[in-house]
């Protein structure tokens, strides 16, 4: 999608890099991320209002550190550098950067001694959020120091006349106080942006170029019944109307009695041509004897891809298919950074067969999830189906951790059932972005009655998060934990073990698999 105003994030590996995105979104400006070795020419072709070079685990006199093509300051396009970002403009235009006596990691409070530009109306002495073992000794020549702090005698620098600006600290973090105050100095009075990003203009313009790009040409959806497939559909009914037939596909991994909740909803709501099939069948006769997740994501992505073939083949004219694939399915699979290995394949990017005969159409590349459920809002859909937790493409084959069966799945349904339940009824349901159950391929020792038992262990997991690129565990009350415990063990036969993950990413993911 080409977007009027554009700010290009350079990533040299930074774990905020993806928070930078989000912040300039929230301001209604768009932003993409870029590896940092992007070329010249396409950044020419871009054409951004401001690029934002980010922080990163090296130091830039490390052999083999990222660079950047020293071309782009000699663009006329505004400049700011985020910690290793801040570092290496220091570095290519002559000034020092050495190891740090004392690292500074944390808060931090900062002097301003120039409050013009960047910092322009920041409150002094106010708290910022450090990560850096490396700092400036020197500025170079035609910068100006800016602000201090008592670890970094340099933790901002400016040169005006190139509209060069450098910042030491993050502030996309919400540690950092005035973090938003400066990313408007820079988006607004240093780039010129306006606010143009919106769920309105997104519809707009989407549906001006989902006309163009389907023609006269039919499309199908993969309904899932999830937020994203569903705001696509949605989303695609209002651009190209009774071209859309949407089908949804029961793989017999959904949670319990989803898909018929549903296919309900769409009838009941909106004047949709859906086709219901279930395949339950294939798919778990595809995944019979499969462990590794890996493996099981692209099984189930394949299967996917060919009942959505065969089905289009009893169509006319049927060309497209689409998805709701979101921007952080992209990130983590297709990194960005070069050398990082793949975290996981998603099921809407990875494990498509190489001769797939429609061609994808997937409106929410560019997102992050609460931008789509902005979009939803926007277009009608149900509030309460609109908030509903994100739920995987592969469904439940990546929480039944080890081989998947029916058996397994009938255990975890159930389990997972009560679970999301009682969060309900304990009205804490949007307080959570994302909660479920797992079942582990482990077995342990337990009592019933007089009975022993060799049962299952089920792992709960509750994360809160903005986006997904990062979250922490949810802090039940031991009392609610207690209850979940009690009523899943006394009314899911094969479970004698609850247990609750407390782990937050980093450094572990959301799911299991």
């Amino acid at each position: 999608m080409k977007h009027d105003e554009n700010i290009l994030i350079l990533d040299f590996g930074s774990q905020y890099t993806q928070l930078i995105a989000r912040r300039i979104r929230e301001l209604k400006i768009y932003s993409e991320i870029f590896p940092h070795n992007l070329d010249i020419n396409t950044i020419k072709r871009i054409a951004p209002k401001g690029i934002i070079l980010s922080g990163g685990p090296m130091s830039v006199y490390d052999i083999d550190a990222p660079r950047v093509n020293p071309d782009i300051f000699e663009l006329g396009i505004p400049v700011l550098g985020i910690c290793y970002g801040m570092q290496l403009i220091c570095s290519i235009f002559g000034g020092k950067v050495e190891p740090a006596d004392n690292r500074e990691y944390g808060k931090a409070n900062i002097k301003i001694i120039n409050d013009s530009g960047l910092l322009k109306n920041v409150k002094n002495d106010s708290v910022v959020w450090m990560s850096h073992g490396d700092l400036l000794a020197t500025v170079p020549p035609d910068f100006e120091i800016s602000s201090e702090t008592i670890d970094s005698p340099i933790s901002s620098m400016s040169n005006t006349r190139k509209n060069i600006y450098g910042l030491q600290f993050h502030p996309e973090v919400v540690h950092t106080e005035e973090g938003n105050k400066i990313l408007k100095n820079f988006l607004f009075d240093i780039c010129g942006c306006k606010t143009s990003w919106t769920p309105e203009s997104f519809i707009t313009t989407s549906i001006n170029e989902i006309k163009q790009t389907v023609g006269s040409s039919n499309v199908i959806c993969a309904l899932s019944g999830g937020v994203d497939s569903s705001v696509a559909a949605i989303l695609l009914h209002k651009a190209i109307g009774n071209k859309l037939t949407c089908i949804h596909i029961d793989h017999g991994l959904m949670r319990k009695n989803e898909s018929q909740a549903v296919v309900k909803m769409f009838d009941e709501n909106f004047d949709l041509k859906i086709i219901h099939i279930n395949a339950s069948k294939r798919f778990l006769e595809r995944l019979k004897g499969v462990i590794d997740p890996e493996m099981k994501r692209k099984i189930i992505g394949n299967t996917f891809i060919e009942v959505f073939e065969e089905e289009a083949n009893k169509l006319d004219n049927v060309n497209f298919l689409v998805q709701g694939t979101l921007y952080p399915d992209v990130i983590e699979s297709v990194s960005v950074k070069g050398k990082s290995a793949t975290i996981k394949t998603h099921h809407n990017v990875g494990g498509l067969p190489e001769k797939m005969n429609l061609k994808l159409i997937e409106p929410f590349r560019e997102l992050f999830k609460d931008e789509v459920r902005k979009i939803g809002y926007e277009l009608g859909l149900p509030e309460d189906f609109i908030s509903r937790h994100p739920f995987p493409g592969p469904g439940l084959a990546v929480r039944v951790l080890g081989e998947v069966t029916n058996e397994r799945l009938s255990i975890l349904s159930e389990a997972d059932n009560i679970f999301i339940n009682e969060i309900r009824t304990a009205k804490i349901y949007d307080e959570i972005w994302q909660a479920f159950a797992v079942l582990l391929p482990v077995q342990t020792v337990g009592v019933m009655g007089d009975a022993r038992t060799y049962e299952n262990v089920l792992a709960l997991r509750a994360v809160t998060s903005t986006d997904g690129m990062t979250a922490d565990w949810y802090r039940f009350k031991p009392e609610f934990l207690e209850r979940v415990s009690n009523l899943i063990i006394r009314n899911v036969k094969g479970i004698n073990r609850v247990v609750y993950d407390i782990s937050s990413k980093p450094p572990s993911t959301i799911e299991w698999e």
